[in-house]
């Protein structure tokens, strides 16, 4: 089990809970009173800052009911915050587009993460064919 070191910028936002055998995936919350129009952009504060353990990085995705619930989408649609983000000052955001105007309250679950490690370094070996099994189209279904 890895421990991360977490600060709290909010004292109005819930804990961070593990909840361990429902999902690997930890829900962030706002840290703030957020009211967006349709077409704005907004940095929404997630009231904490974290040291991940070296070699590792958060990926930062919205919940599943996040555009139903509040109209926006994350505008880089996966945030990475690498083992570097770790000062004092280095609070997590998720950066908004809203499609409609909406509401936000602080300690609604706007998006979720996970700590994952960093990819090993790979190299390229060009060949003239792959030996494995043709699918066509694209995609994990094959279809085009």
């Amino acid at each position: 089990m890895e421990t991360i070191q977490i600060k709290y910028f909010s004292d109005q936002i819930e804990p961070l809970q593990y909840i361990d055998g429902k999902s690997d995936w930890i829900d962030l919350r706002s840290a703030a009173e957020i009211e967006l129009k349709a077409g704005e952009f907004r940095l929404i504060p997630l009231g904490v800052g974290m040291k991940l353990p070296k070699g590792y990085e958060a990926h930062v995705v919205p919940r599943s009911s996040t555009f139903k619930n509040f109209g926006i989408i994350q505008t880089n649609h996966c945030g990475v915050i690498d083992e570097t983000y770790c000062g004092d000052n280095d609070q997590w955001f998720m950066p908004v587009y809203a499609l409609r105007d909406t509401c936000i309250h602080i300690n609604d679950r706007i998006c979720q993460f996970r700590i994952m490690e960093h990819q090993p370094t790979v190299c390229f070996e060009r060949v003239e064919r792959l030996d494995g099994e043709d699918r066509g189209g694209f995609g994990s279904t094959g279809k085009a």
